[in-house]
């Protein structure tokens, strides 16, 4: 039974039992706590916890899900991966215990040509709470279950909760026994014997308790809630392997396929070496997580889920690197990863001309990357060795690597253990903070100049709340000055000619922030003082700091003035602004609605967008945007402005 077939079934078993079928929701998490969709519950929990009513009375979906936090075993076992589906199905205050049992019965034995799965009840377990008596009377008196597979546990094996006060109650694991092959037989009250004979293939989460404060398990049970729920989890490619006779998910018929392309590819068989498997179990599973988490959006990157997908993508690289495979594999693999799982997912069909430039992207920049570093990391892992103290690759190296020729620190630690040589990583670690700290120290200084930036605080203390901009509609103003600063200190007065900084009580000047470049312009006092500004930073919130050059005169605090900014430049400025957007919007076009904004610069003499995408953009491409732009130019659109 395919894969795809297990999936419909499911879905279609329980549309009969008048549940509502929802989507699968994006990889990318709803909740903003977690990066990644990791359970097929995620999208249900405001309505198991009660924070939100329910839509309907009972649901059920099968959810794609990524969980990272074991990547460095993916391969290594046959049972850790990275992307996973996760069918459930969910009563919201509707059916409780004896209604998930029975459908759970049902749909795993029930007959093959009635939409079941028709596996043999005589080699279930199930594992219950010690103290659910309700379950197991539901299961020896109706379902007729031999009382020798009901397997009864403790609250620290068989409860859930959500690790705070809240809904918490038992669960009853559904196992299926996949014979001697596997495995001892189970005995003395245990479904965990040894060895993969007795595989989880469902959980039943009764949702009937409210708990209150205490660690891990150790908690009183308060009472039982008015509004009880079911939450259940059958991870799809568990059930692929048990239907489809299979050792284990790698073999199933949406991740094989990738491994047959390594063989291919690369000459080496499968089930031959362990560690030429490790590392086609490897590719298998990061290429399907990788093609799975671009097509839901995500990009490679340097921080948070882009950091993830990288690193999964470079995975991939290195293990066909080190199964022999020099040239580009990734217009090999992904194809047999997309035909694997269409079925399923038939968005990948429509998607595909964005997955493959954004992941053949990511592979051509690390084989660059890759074969540089390789080198130098060698080099620095043969001189360590050969030196006669501790077998360490220093800090200093590993920063080196990273920093020069962009090798990420997980894979120097993974590399120069393959090697038998340790890294100290807290040295790197160091190093990097150190880099982060002088950058930000950059940042601050372009906003502070050598101020402290308590003084700021203090003038706006002081002033009661800032400088009122007047910017968006006025390109000149009076005004008075509020406070001086010469070399990051308060001054009641200056001569000049000095480099001064000047805060306004009001101001038509724009301080420099979302990629626009700050006004220029003149400030005339009132006792004939000129100031030149030639930049414009709001160190704190509203506070603008004009920066510039008296050159005539004098100024003085609470003098007043007039403030005129440089309407040539500031028009400049907004026509690169505007072009950015119009850029943006392009690129949407031509290229893809993923290419999205990463910064800018409007300057006025010239504009610089950044952008994510996976690839340098082609010649036709970039004739395309052109194009576009100057249409669009060339139509004399009206530009209007709004305060929002």
């Amino acid at each position: 039974m395919r894969t795809s077939e297990i999936r419909t079934r499911w879905l279609d078993f329980f549309a009969d039992k008048d549940h509502e079928i929802r989507p699968s929701v994006s990889l990318i998490s709803p909740d903003p706590s977690i990066l990644f969709t990791i359970a097929g519950m995620v999208p249900f929990i405001p309505y198991i916890t009660g924070v939100e009513a329910a839509p309907w009375p009972r649901a059920a979906s099968v959810q794609k899900c990524i969980r990272t936090n074991d990547i460095d075993n993916v391969g290594r076992t046959t049972r850790h991966g990275t992307f996973f589906q996760m069918n459930g199905n969910f009563s919201f205050g509707d059916y409780f215990k004896e209604g998930a049992i029975d459908f759970a019965w049902e749909l795993l034995t029930g007959p093959a040509q009635d939409g079941r799965y028709n596996l043999d009840g005589d080699r279930m377990w199930v594992t219950l709470w010690e103290h659910d008596d309700e379950a197991y009377d539901i299961l020896t008196r109706k379902i007729g279950m031999d009382p020798k597979h009901i397997v009864r546990l403790t609250r620290e094996e068989n409860f859930w909760d959500t690790g705070q006060p809240g809904p918490a109650g038992p669960c009853c694991e559904w196992h299926y026994d996949r014979g001697p092959a596997y495995g001892p037989e189970a005995v003395g009250g245990k479904v965990d014997p040894g060895g993969d004979r007795y595989l989880e293939i469902w959980n039943l989460v009764f949702d009937q308790y409210m708990r209150g404060e205490g660690q891990g398990k150790d908690y009183p049970l308060l009472g039982e809630l008015d509004k009880k729920a079911i939450d259940t989890g059958a991870g799809l490619e568990r059930l692929a392997f048990v239907l489809q006779d299979k050792p284990n998910m790698y073999e199933i018929d949406e991740v094989y396929p990738v491994i047959a392309a390594v063989e291919e590819m690369t000459g080496h068989r499968y089930h031959a070496a362990e560690e030429s498997d490790i590392r086609m179990r490897i590719v298998a599973d990061h290429v399907r997580s990788a093609m799975m988490l671009i097509a839901d959006g995500v990009r490679p990157g340097n921080d948070g889920r882009g950091y993830v997908l990288r690193r999964l993508l470079r995975r991939a690289i290195r293990a066909m690197r080190l199964l022999g495979m020099d040239a580009p594999s990734f217009p090999l693999l992904f194809p047999a990863s997309r035909d694997a799982m269409a079925p399923s997912y038939p968005d990948l069909l429509s998607q595909w001309d964005t997955i493959a430039d954004v992941a053949y992207g990511e592979e051509d920049a690390f084989r660059r990357t890759l074969a540089a570093g390789t080198t130098i990391l060698d080099t620095a892992v043969k001189t360590v060795k050969e030196s006669s103290g501790p077998a360490i690759l220093s800090g200093e190296s590993a920063f080196t690597l990273h920093d020069t020729y962009g090798f990420p620190i997980d894979l120097t630690l993974e590399m120069a253990a393959e090697q038998g040589v340790d890294v100290d990583e807290a040295g790197f670690r160091s190093l990097m903070e150190e880099q982060k700290e002088r950058a930000r120290a950059d940042a601050r200084a372009k906003k502070t100049g050598h101020t402290d930036v308590r003084v700021f605080h203090d003038i706006e203390k002081e002033m009661g709340g800032g400088s009122t901009f007047v910017g968006y509609t006025d390109d000149s103003s009076d005004t008075a000055i509020a406070a001086i600063l010469v070399d990051g200190q308060p001054s009641p007065a200056v001569t000049a000619p000095s480099e001064v900084e000047v805060i306004l009580n009001r101001t038509p000047f724009y301080a420099e922030m979302g990629g626009q470049l700050a006004d220029h312009g003149i400030i005339r006092l009132a006792d004939g003082g000129i100031i030149e500004v030639h930049d414009v930073q709001a160190p704190i919130k509203g506070l603008a700091v004009h920066r510039g050059t008296l050159t005539e005169g004098t100024a003085a605090v609470g003098e007043k003035g007039f403030a005129q900014i440089d309407t040539a430049r500031r028009r400049a400025i907004a026509q690169a602004h505007t072009a950015t957007h119009m850029v943006h919007k392009a690129l949407h076009e031509v290229v893809s609605e993923q290419a999205t904004q990463a910064g800018s610069e409007n300057s006025p003499s010239r504009m610089r967008f950044d952008f994510r995408h996976g690839a340098a953009l082609s010649t036709a491409q970039l004739g395309d945007i052109e194009h576009l732009v100057n249409e669009k130019l060339s139509t004399d659109l009206p530009v209007t402005d709004e305060v929002m």
